[in-house]
């Protein structure tokens, strides 16, 4: 895991020292190290940050050189199959480390782009090849790792955080109000838009290729999820699925340092832990809980980490804790509202001083069916009565506007936004507040597959990711997300929705797999995400305090009277995103 940072000038040399000083933005992402890399006319520089797993010479440094000084490869993330693609390509390329980056050059030497197709794993790639004079910056299929990018007709700039591209001093930071009132609306900003104005995001699936002789530049989506309404024999559907986790999990933890694991007490996370015990691996896990709250996630841990036997460490959030919201805009250098923002901060803070990554349980609840919105969506689809099902016939289910609602925590339309906003910004309010939702709405889809296409594309993939990397990588800490294995993916969507969601069991196909593993106190919890007590997020006192001579009412973006009624109430989720976007915009713009 590391950080990467590129700048392309057409015509004047890349300052070497400002390039510096651009990487060093980004040191929390590889401490282990850092390299550079210089075109022979100064006008390309590659740089890297590296948090070393494998091979931990000298020799897996980056930016990495092909053999024939060809093709130039600054990348972060973790190719899991790359021992595979290495034994495929020992008659074609001469290796000369232990490493997956170099395995990414051989592959892209034999197979061009193509090799993409071939990757397991969460990467943003950027590669130069010298003898087409162009740049591919490549991002996973899920958006498990950012890579941002900068253009204007003299310059290409990318890096793995917003705050590496500013330091360039070539980006005015301009806001770009659409983005910010999408922020209100879906608790992040989505892709391939940023809070800034010429910075953007390059989509999770999608490559850019940039041209050096006409500087310009291309994006394509290389990777759609299909579906299909296959229908399997159940006991070798369980064991397939078994395997797939069993192979994920084992590439996972490769490495030439200890991996450990989160652990929360759920399905996801006790799974994790238990294919990790199968394989021999007697892991350390890490995790969170909150202060004088009966449903604290901690003592679930526990009973878990005493079935499976491994030891576990915590950490105990309480109200100073908010204190780090703070922090926040730096950590995230874009507003994000996810409530657990600061949780998954802590908990990686705290597996940070024992080792140097973990595994994490993100990606099954969209997958296997976990969410609770998605149990409620499948009630009122599938099990109508008989008057609903006359009804359904002249009104159909708006399943964006299902789940704008399911997703919403503080709803915002374009009234809303009106009310809250001062009337010169209402021109950059989106006509349809709910346009990214819609964009990735497959229609084509069963009812549950399209909601859980959305949860991969919209929630998954802009939301939880992005907090799960930021966190994480703060403190200098890879998190795996073994669950987010495309060929699992692609294996669930192939099938009918009958053999994966059961209405009386939650992820069954996981469940199937893990209940002799477990105790019973853990199979029969009831769902619960990774949140909090509502004393913890809901002292009105606390935002009146933290919201009083606020920035953006002196900025004239919020209004005051706006602002005056939320703080009358007993409590409004709205609040916590105008808290997020006052610490953002008070740390960077005022």
């Amino acid at each position: 895991m590391c950080g990467i940072l590129g700048q392309i000038n057409k015509s004047d040399h890349v300052n070497a020292d400002v390039f510096s000083q651009m990487l060093h933005t980004i040191h929390h992402r590889g401490p282990d190290g850092n390299g550079v890399y210089f075109d022979e006319n100064n006008c390309l520089a590659f740089g890297h940050t590296r948090l070393a797993f494998l091979d931990l010479s000298e020799a897996g440094k980056q930016p990495f050189v092909s053999n024939n000084e060809q093709i130039i490869v600054t990348f972060n993330g973790e190719i899991y199959n790359f021992l595979e693609l290495k034994k495929e390509l020992l008659n074609s390329y001469n290796f000369i480390t232990n490493t997956d980056t170099e395995v990414i050059i051989a592959s892209y030497q034999t197979w061009g782009l193509a090799f993409v197709n071939k990757l397991k794993g969460m990467f943003a790639i950027a590669i130069y090849d010298k003898k087409i004079n162009k740049i591919f910056l490549i991002r996973d299929r899920f958006g498990i790792k950012p890579l941002y990018y900068f253009y204007n007709e003299s310059h290409l700039i990318f890096a793995s955080e917003l705050k590496a591209i500013l330091a360039s001093g070539l980006v005015r930071k301009e806001i770009d109000f659409s983005s910010f009132s999408d922020y209100f609306v879906y608790r992040y900003i989505p892709s391939p838009k940023t809070i800034w104005k010429t910075i953007f995001k390059i989509p999770p699936a999608n490559y850019l290729s940039f041209d050096l002789d006409t500087f310009s530049f291309s994006l394509f989506e290389y990777w759609e999820l299909k579906s299909n309404n296959e229908q399997e024999n159940k006991n070798l559907l369980i064991d397939q699925i078994n395997e797939i986790l069993q192979l994920s999990v084992s590439e996972h933890i490769r490495a030439d340092v200890p991996i450990g694991s989160f652990l929360s007490g759920g399905y996801d996370s006790s799974a994790m832990v238990h294919y990790m015990k199968n394989l021999g691996i007697n892991p350390e896990t890490f995790s969170i809980g909150f202060k004088n709250w009966e449903k604290s996630e901690h003592q679930f841990a526990q009973i878990v980490a005493t079935h499976l036997n491994v030891p576990n460490k915590y950490v105990i959030a309480d109200e100073k804790s908010l204190d780090l919201v703070n922090i926040m805009p730096k950590v995230y250098d874009e507003p994000i509202a996810d409530i657990s923002i600061v949780p998954t901060y802590m908990v990686s803070k705290l597996a940070k001083q024992n080792v140097k990554a973990v595994l994490s349980g993100e990606g099954a609840d969209e997958i296997f069916g976990g969410y609770t919105w998605q149990h409620q969506f499948y009630e009122e689809i599938y099990n109508k009565k008989w008057w609903q099902k006359i009804m359904s016939i002249f009104i159909k289910q708006d399943t964006v506007n299902y789940y704008a609602n399911a997703m919403a925590m503080g709803w915002f339309d374009k009234e809303e936004l009106e009310s809250m906003l001062f009337p010169s910004l209402h021109q950059f309010i989106p006509s349809d507040v709910h346009w990214f939702y819609r964009k990735n709405f497959k229609n084509n889809l069963t009812p549950l597959k399209s909601i859980q296409y959305l949860d991969m594309k919209c929630f998954m993939g802009e939301l939880v990711l992005t907090k799960i990397d930021r966190a994480s990588m703060a403190n200098s800490l890879e998190v795996r997300v073994p669950f987010l294995d495309h060929v699992l993916f692609e294996k669930i969507f192939s099938l009918k929705e009958s053999q994966y969601f059961k209405k009386d069991q939650t992820k069954y196909l996981l469940f199937e797999n893990i209940k002799k593993y477990l105790p019973s106190s853990i199979l029969n919890r009831k769902k619960q995400g990774f949140v909090g007590p509502d004393s913890y997020y809901m002292n009105i006192a606390y935002y009146q305090k933290e919201l009083a001579n606020s920035n953006l009412v002196k900025h004239h973006i919020i209004n005051q009277s706006y602002l005056d009624n939320l703080l009358k109430q007993e409590y409004n989720w709205k609040l916590w995103k105008i808290l997020i976007m006052e610490k953002w915009f008070s740390h960077w713009v005022d």
